[in-house]
């Protein structure tokens, strides 16, 4: 029966799912498209207007130019998707550009691609959020009023519909989606056949405004710097490109065909209505300034601080479909709400990423699990609360957060094609098929112009948009990597310090006398000083126990066990939901029930760390076995701690604290120093030690991730 309070979390998520029911989450390409390209195909909400936005600078005369940077965007994209489909049949297993980096330019690289793409995607959170909440605005004066509050509101709505699962959410996303590429494509068609068949004259609603230019004449390097700058923010449009490349695991079979014509028929769509919208745009007179209160002119004077600059694409429905047609409004609805759920691209892809790094231990290993819907939850949560931070950092403001966008993006291609270039220099060197030859030096010419290309573009980004913004993104770039590398140095360490010696040493050779229930997740020191503990206070039965949560750890776990031959059977307990506490006390609960005389005692092998910030890098599966095993009757609970090296810095500060700040240490004077204490003694029963750490996923410890 499902406990009361869960109930509200049941309401809110759905039924917990079992881990054999993975397979029914996988999406199919029509689901897939607006999961994982809905970034991209939404961008042409707003990348054109940045464009025209940059070129007003010079004059509405700069305005000519959009057609020539629109071109260079559409060689980009084409570019970029012709070399991500090298990527995902490569590399099919979802770690995207990180995976590419890694495997091909080492730890370094593909630590640069991760720490790109984190902040990719937690910018393509607040970009599309804030658009989102500034093109409903332009209808409803409150969320204009409230944008900061609307835009966190409308993520936490989202973190909710992704927690549900990839799949749920994806159906929910799919319509608004296909409506307004659907909208789209036949306000460009409509649009062209009225001025190109019927020759009609179509107005935009800025079409009678005058726009008055901060740099006139600009000519040479001046004007190459602001074409560049244009070009720069019309890449926007590429955002979210590679999100597929992380999804490939989320795909029906076969992934990396469905994965890669996904990616073609993304490219197709976003191009099409990113030169039509730039096109129309043109034809409507359509005006658009940085500052438009000052910048936008009617009769001669400025149209002031009320007015309200609505987007390129909601001027051009108004201009083809008129500004009370119902086309428009649905067009104009369709729009806000879309670039509220391209945020999605980034829901999808974020906690895959998150998955694979905390995998490779450079973030907290509870990234990797799933909750309680098949979906990365933490990852999730993590992804919202930053781009939440970030929305109210920068006051939901479109055109400050879009300057942070770029870098990432173009940091990650470059080194993604730069490393698929070293895959196929690698494969090349030992294939001697003729036929597959000729189809790798096909791969590896577009994926080293695409990486040519991509960098090119990285440095037109860093040069235009590092004083605009861009400097933050690379801030945050290299905070993102130094964290990382301290959380793998810290699992490093701490698996150096508890690996299990090859030679039986103290922790194997006590006696054994103990009847027990020793947890465990895999062998290491402190598991091995458990069994030895069980075996000292031994009088009856002893068992090992561990949870099958992770099915490849406990394969590895059990073929270590054989190899050691250790004389005390492993019993596997089943967690179809992932769950470690409710297995251990339900077969504890049935131990006392088939022997209802007999006491159970459970050891709990930890380990003890020094620093607070260590504890956040571990779960706490031990202490809630405690707190639920301490409280079944017959069962005694037994701590088995092992001391990492960082506990002895604790000692010393506890030392400290108590020489200098004990009740009476001022009237007292100082007090002599006292020698050390012994290496620990027996372990504590009944709770843990005070400083005890936490443990693994797949057991009671989680000594290196």
């Amino acid at each position: 029966m499902q406990k009361l309070s869960d109930l509200p979390k049941r309401i809110l998520l759905g039924r917990a799912l079992r881990s054999t029911q993975l397979g029914e989450t996988l999406i199919p390409k029509r689901i897939a498209l607006p999961v994982f390209a809905s970034d991209p195909l939404s961008s042409v909400a707003y990348a054109p207007g940045e464009v025209l936005i940059v070129l007003s600078l010079a004059g509405v005369a700069a305005y000519g130019h959009s057609p020539w940077i629109a071109a260079a965007v559409v060689v980009l994209m084409m570019t970029v998707v012709a070399s991500y489909r090298q990527n995902v049949r490569a590399y099919p297993s979802g770690g995207g550009d990180y995976e590419v980096a890694h495997t091909n330019l080492g730890p370094r690289a593909g630590l640069t691609a991760a720490g790109a793409l984190g902040v990719d995607y937690v910018l393509t959170v607040a970009v599309s959020i804030s658009a989102g909440v500034e093109n409903l605005g332009s209808a409803v004066p409150f969320v204009v009023e409230h944008k900061v509050l609307c835009a966190v509101g409308v993520i936490a709505v989202l973190t909710v519909m992704n927690l549900r699962g990839v799949r749920e959410s994806g159906k929910l996303f799919a319509i608004p989606t296909y409506v307004f590429v659907t909208a789209v494509l036949a306000m460009i068609a409509w649009g062209t056949y009225r001025a190109g068949v019927l020759g009609e004259e179509m107005r935009a609603p800025t079409a009678g405004l005058e726009l008055r230019a901060e740099h006139t004449g600009l000519a040479g390097l001046a004007l190459v710097l602001l074409l560049l700058r244009a070009f720069s923010s019309g890449c926007a449009a590429l955002t979210g490109v590679q999100a597929i490349s992380n999804g490939v695991p989320a795909f029906r079979g076969p992934k990396s065909r469905n994965a890669a014509t996904t990616l073609l028929l993304m490219g197709a769509l976003a191009v099409t209505m990113f030169c039509g919208i730039i096109g129309l745009a043109l034809a409507t007179d359509v005006k658009m300034a940085e500052d438009p209160a000052h910048d936008l002119l009617r009769d001669g004077a400025p149209v002031g601080a009320e007015y309200v600059q609505d987007p390129v694409i909601t001027q051009v429905a108004a201009a083809v479909f008129g500004d009370a047609t119902p086309l428009f409004a649905l067009l104009a609805a369709a729009t806000a709400l879309v670039l509220f759920l391209a945020a999605n691209t980034a829901y999808n892809g974020f906690p895959l990423l998150g998955s694979i790094l905390a995998q490779d231990r450079y973030l907290p290993r509870q990234l990797h699990t799933r909750g309680d819907r098949l979906a990365f939850s933490n990852g999730i949560v993590l992804l919202a609360t930053a781009a939440a931070l970030l929305v109210w950092a920068y006051g939901a403001d479109t055109t400050r957060l879009i300057q942070l966008y770029i870098v990432g993006v173009f940091v990650s291609f470059t080194l993604s094609q730069t490393g698929m270039v070293r895959h196929w220099n690698r494969h090349l060197a030992t294939e001697t098929s003729p036929p597959a030859r000729r189809r790798m030096l096909r791969s590896r010419a577009v994926n080293a112009f695409g990486a040519c290309f991509t960098g090119l573009v990285l440095l037109v980004v860093l040069v235009s948009k590092f004083t605009h913004g861009a400097w933050v993104a690379l801030l945050g770039m290299a905070l993102f990597v130094l964290l990382m590398t301290a959380v793998r140095r810290h699992y490093d360490r701490v698996a150096a310090e508890l690996a299990a010696p090859e030679e039986p040493g103290d922790e194997a050779n006590l006696p054994s006398r103990v009847h027990s229930v020793v947890l465990v997740s895999r062998l290491h020191r402190p598991t091995l000083r458990a069994l030895a503990y069980a075996r000292l206070l031994r009088s009856g039965h002893v068992e090992a126990l561990t949870v099958d949560v992770d099915p490849q750890e406990t394969r590895e776990l059990r073929a270590e066990w054989e190899r050691r031959r250790i004389d005390i059977p492993l019993k596997i307990l089943d967690s179809p939901y992932r769950e470690i506490t409710r297995p251990v006390v339900d077969h504890v609960r049935s131990i006392r029930r088939e022997s209802p005389r007999d006491a159970v005692s459970v050891y709990i092998p930890e380990y003890v760390v020094g620093r607070w910030y260590e504890q956040l890098l571990h779960n706490q599966s031990a202490l809630r076995l405690k707190g639920r095993l301490l409280f079944t009757p017959g069962v005694m609970v037994t701590s088995v701690p092992y001391q990492l090296a960082s506990s002895e810095a604790a000692k010393r500060r506890a030392r400290r604290r108590e020489r200098w700040a004990a009740p009476g240490a001022v009237r007292r004077g100082p007090v002599e120093p006292t020698a050390p204490p012994a290496p620990s003694g027996p372990p504590a029963s009944s709770g843990p030690p005070a400083s005890s750490g936490p443990p693994a996923s797949s057991g009671p410890s989680e000594p290196d991730g």
